[in-house]
């Protein structure tokens, strides 16, 4: 009926048609009606008059319920008249309902649990908000905490449990609680929203309107104490839409301001201010009595602390993150400056011929050579305890185990037969020998490395052995020992190498090198979008040369410069021709760390682009992210270089490597193109799949396009494209073809498409 203060009379005839007794009760199902008295006549005699309502003392009642009910008999076949006067300062709302006993407590138990689980959640978020405020000491927990708190003394009050369970004598305290929460919640609501949404940095006019409404609720708790209950509830109804419509302004604002939490207060509330006009319109008379008006707000603040409570988590992780990069950033930054000095040092004792510690300039000569004296009597003593170690007799019959090949170099002849596959003791000597010796009140650490050959595998001569075994030191060691292993597939020195390395440089310049590509396509359209270079190398007498078996070769060699240069030219040259029968198509183009760090890499791009009449982000410049690592400041300046002359930068390999996302996050990378090991059986393969999905989100969440390349099946296609792909590359689509199948190719894809 809305506010009225006219007293509202209901009269209902009720009778027993059954066989039976009955226990009945007859509820209003409103708590906050002031003043109410039931009436029983029977056959035309009042028989009982039983006043409740909330501005009496909760005790006595006939039911222990906050709404107004009665209990009451009738016998078979009789007849009884309830005549029921309610008179409220408040809204008049007259839910009335008549219930068989047991059906009642039934149903009221059951709501019961409902409510219990609602008061019950807001207090668990309460206190994991009031954890975090108490840890961190940021206001905006407190806020939080605050608002919900008021939420839960409102709907505590509105309900009468708190009037039920804490103050039951007390019936003018429960007016006055029920109108303090209102404004109370209200301004922490209004205070939270500032600090989360930040309007301060980004919009002054809403900041001002959020400060009024503020200033205004203030106002409003102050002047509770001297208001009627009337007023207090009509003018918290009616600033409950102004306030509601300003905060459910506030999310978009911010929102389109850039802020990520106006995303989250705006969808929190939402149902909010539904429920809340909803109860405002109830209280009203605008809108009717019914479960909606009736619980719409309870609802509503239940959803909006739920994702509140995950905005702030959110946050906190974000915040959190934050803070831990910077910390990373400090420690990286001290570490770069404890490298450069230890470079300094290593520059300034080391050869730079040989790369070995000058032990005469750091310790002099007469120092030195009692360095060596001890390393040599250390390596014999540890070279008795192993019977692995071959033993000969000099022609003093002295017995001999370790050999002098060069002034700082030594060497051991190990049986390995007698090792029985079983190295452990052998480097633990070694281990042993590369600590650091004490010299003169000195620590010197000798730096030593170690290389190892095997009779008959490596050399079946001693003077190649001993060849292999100095190429073995720079080899890196193979588990957890400390020696490096010669391999011939890694030996630069090797003589049918340095011949192949001859003969690419002649192929070179020769134009005997092609250029394969492979188409890409875009998962949502099948549309093709570009095109990678591939190097292949056709040798007269060896036939086709792997790229993996050649290419190592150039990047240590320096070749690759050379190669970098014509596959640019070349492949720009290409893509000019294939942009005829394919508008828009790009080229990706793979470079090596070495390549990204020597000078003239922007140049070179430039004037190719300049020479075919190209446009900078037709071009994708590829590498793998442990090339980006090889140097990091100096690659992400290169990168950015290439990437502000309008140049596109793809991370390859990605989920291969060792660099860490927060260095590929500040790489000037458009996309990334996910290692083909981590989409191996993803269609049969639960953990396989998981690990793609996560790469998959990791790559989008950084702000990266993903490409999956290697696939060939459509199967994987079709589940790549489920998992969230941009991009696909492999087999299944196109093998690698040269120039004009690569246009034949085209043609018909795009027909096709």
């Amino acid at each position: 009926m809305g506010i009225t203060e006219s007293a509202y009379w209901l009269r209902v005839p009720i009778v027993n048609h059954t066989p039976d007794s009955l226990s009945l009760i007859a509820e209003l199902g409103y708590s906050q009606l002031d003043d109410v008295t039931f009436h029983v006549i029977a056959e035309g005699e009042l028989v009982r008059t039983f006043q409740t309502g909330d501005r009496r003392p909760f005790y006595p009642r006939d039911v222990d319920h906050p709404n107004s009910l009665l209990r009451f008999q009738l016998a078979p076949q009789e007849a009884k008249t309830l005549y029921i006067r309610v008179a409220t300062e408040g809204t008049m709302v007259l839910p009335f309902s008549l219930w068989r006993e047991n059906q009642f407590y039934e149903s009221a138990g059951a709501e019961q649990k409902l409510q219990f689980f609602y008061f019950g959640s807001l207090t668990v978020i309460i206190l994991i908000n009031l954890a975090v405020f108490l840890t961190l000491r940021e206001k905006l927990y407190l806020y939080y905490c605050l608002a919900i708190f008021g939420y839960l003394v409102f709907f505590a009050s509105i309900r009468g449990f708190s009037f039920q369970h804490i103050y039951p004598s007390f019936p003018a305290v429960h007016a006055q609680v029920l109108m303090l929460s209102i404004p109370f919640l209200a301004m922490f609501s209004i205070l939270f929203c500032m600090e989360f949404l930040r309007v301060r940095s980004h919009s002054p006019r809403l900041r001002a309107a959020l400060i009024g409404m503020l200033i205004f609720e203030v106002l409003y708790f102050l002047a509770v104490p001297f208001l009627d209950y009337k007023t207090g509830i009509l003018l918290a109804a009616v600033s409950a839409f102004v306030f509601f419509s300003l905060l459910m302004i506030a999310g978009p604002v911010s929102w389109a301001a850039g802020v990520r939490a106006g995303i989250f207060f705006t969808v929190a509330w939402s149902p909010l201010t539904v429920g809340v006009m909803a109860t405002a319109g109830r209280a009203l008379g605008v809108f009717p009595e019914n479960f909606f008006t009736n619980y719409a707000m309870q609802i509503g603040s239940g959803l909006e602390a739920f994702i509140l409570t995950l905005a702030l988590a959110d946050r906190l992780y974000r915040e959190r993150e934050q803070k831990i990069q910077a910390q990373a950033d400090i420690l990286r930054q001290e570490k770069a400056r404890r490298d450069a000095q230890d470079r300094l040092t290593y520059a300034m004792t080391h050869d730079p011929a040989t790369g070995l510690e000058e032990i005469n300039r750091t310790l002099g000569l007469e120092r030195s050579e009692r360095l060596l004296k001890r390393l040599a009597e250390q390596m014999t003593m540890l070279a008795g305890q192993l019977p692995m170690v071959h033993a000969t007799q000099d022609s003093l019959c002295r017995t001999e185990r370790v050999y002098q090949i060069s002034g700082d170099s030594f060497g051991l002849l190990v049986d390995a037969r007698k090792a029985g596959d079983d190295f452990g003791a052998l480097d633990s000597a070694l281990k042993q020998l590369a600590q650091p010796i004490a010299l003169d009140h000195l620590a010197i650490d000798p730096h030593l490395k170690y290389g190892a050959a095997s009779f008959p595998d490596h050399g079946k001569k001693a003077s190649v052995l001993i060849r292999n075994a100095h190429v073995a030191m720079e080899m890196t060691p193979r588990g957890s020992f400390e020696t490096g292993f010669y391999s011939g597939k890694y030996d630069i020195y090797d003589e049918s190498r340095l011949t192949l390395i001859s003969h690419l440089r002649e192929a070179i310049q020769n134009r005997q090198t092609e250029l394969y590509y492979q188409p890409k396509t875009r998962l949502s359209t099948g549309e093709v979008v570009g095109v990678e270079a591939l190097m292949r190398w056709f040798h007269p007498e060896r036939g086709w040369v792997p790229p993996d078996e050649f290419i190592p070769l150039a990047e240590k060699t320096g070749v690759i410069k050379h190669l970098t240069r014509w596959v640019v030219n070349q492949a720009l040259a290409d893509l000019k021709s294939l942009q005829s029968v394919c508008p828009g198509l790009t080229m990706s183009v793979n470079i090596s760390a070495r390549d990204l760090l020597s000078p003239g890499l922007d140049e070179l791009f430039a004037t190719a682009l300049e020479t075919y009449g190209l446009q900078a982000g037709d071009v994708i410049v590829e590498l793998t992210e442990t090339a980006a690592m090889d140097d990091p400041e100096k690659g992400l300046q290169a990168l950015e270089r290439l990437a502000s002359s309008g140049l596109k930068v793809s991370i390859d390999d990605f989920g291969a490597g060792y660099s860490s996302l927060s260095y590929l996050k500040r790489l000037p990378a458009n996309e990334i193109k996910l290692d083909r090991s981590l989409l191996q059986d993803i269609c049969t393969s639960d953990s396989s799949r998981t690990i793609a999905e996560t790469a998959i989100t990791m790559g989008r969440s950084l702000g990266f396009l993903v490409v999956a390349e290697g696939v060939e099946d459509e199967a994987s296609a079709q589940l790549l494209a489920t998992l969230g792909a941009d991009m696909l590359q492999g087999f299944w689509l196109c093998r690698p073809a040269p120039l004009e199948s690569i246009k034949d190719w085209l043609l018909t894809s795009n027909a096709a498409v």
